[in-house]
């Protein structure tokens, strides 16, 4: 059986995506291949919230080339859309150079944009999002809500009430001519993918997920997330940048809140990562990292 062309790692955030990368990149190496990490993260694309986001640092990077991270100015509006279209190129680009592409990340929109072709809406035009945000301000989630079950019912029973970022996407969707039914059977989870992939889970025992998330803050703090989040702040970081995990948290001063929305983000990414087809699981509960790598690495070699 042919080798597949991409690997990609997914998983929850501070179950130690990174560290297995780069354990298995050491490890490909040995085996005369030349990978490079393709990052798969919403927020990790912005320059300036790198502790916030958990972005690979400058020694991380030292020991596995990164691709599509801290790229964009963080006052910049970025979508899935344009995500996709930059991560196909970079992983097309690097296999046509013989280089192995390692997908890694914890955004499961995109994780699947990277991996498929997704058929992703437009960002919308100039201005309207930004009405539709003064009337969220003005009116409140559920007023909206109301206003989306007047001009798509259909959408807006499928979207719940309180849920201001969906309804909003909808409201552009249909005010654009864009707001579809949803198909049968999601794309976000058929097994097709543009290049054969090995598609990697990586899991932890829950309570030592969490703890890990506790102490991952804890090392945010002292690392300086706060001043990084204020200069954000003060920068105009845009509304896109501004859902990083934790950003309204830190500027208000609610640390516990913080990790509490972190706990509930990392179990959404567990249900996610079980609705994708073909995934295998590793749990770094049960294998070292560098057992892990070993895994994973004889996985990809038996195609």
């Amino acid at each position: 059986m042919a080798r597949p062309q991409v690997i990609a790692l997914f998983g929850p955030t501070g179950v130690g995506k990174t560290t297995l990368a780069i354990a298995l990149a050491q490890r490909l190496r040995e085996l005369g291949h030349d990978p490079v990490a393709v990052s798969a993260d919403a927020l990790q694309v912005y320059r300036g919230l790198e502790i916030l986001t958990g972005a690979a640092d400058r020694a991380e990077r030292a020991q596995l080339e990164h691709r599509l991270l801290s790229f964009l100015p963080v006052d910049a509006q970025f979508s899935a859309g344009q995500y996709a279209q930059l991560a196909h190129s970079e992983i097309d680009g690097l296999l046509a150079a013989g280089r192995l592409p390692i997908v890694v990340g914890g955004t499961g929109l995109y994780l699947r944009a990277a991996l498929a072709e997704l058929s992703l809406k437009p960002p919308p035009a100039p201005g309207v999002r930004e009405r539709w945000i003064e009337e969220l301000r003005l009116r409140g989630p559920e007023a909206l809500h109301r206003v989306l079950a007047q001009r798509a019912p259909e959408a807006a029973a499928r979207i719940v009430p309180t849920d201001s970022h969906r309804i909003i996407r909808a409201l552009e969707l249909d005010e654009a001519g864009e707001l579809e039914p949803e198909p049968e059977q999601s794309e976000l989870w058929t097994e097709s993918t543009r290049r054969p992939t090995l598609l990697i889970g990586v899991v932890k025992e829950r309570e030592e997920l969490y703890r890990r998330i506790e102490s991952r803050v804890d090392a945010m703090l002292a690392a300086g997330v706060v001043e990084e989040v204020r200069r954000a702040h003060a920068a105009g970081a845009s509304e896109t940048a501004r859902k990083a995990l934790g950003f309204d948290e830190v500027l208000t001063g609610d640390i516990e809140a913080m990790k509490r929305r972190t706990r509930n983000y990392a179990r959404r990414q567990l249900t996610w990562m079980r609705k994708l087809p073909g995934v295998r699981v590793i749990d770094l509960s049960v294998e070292s990292v560098e057992a892990a790598a070993r895994t994973v690495a004889e996985q990809w070699l038996d195609g």
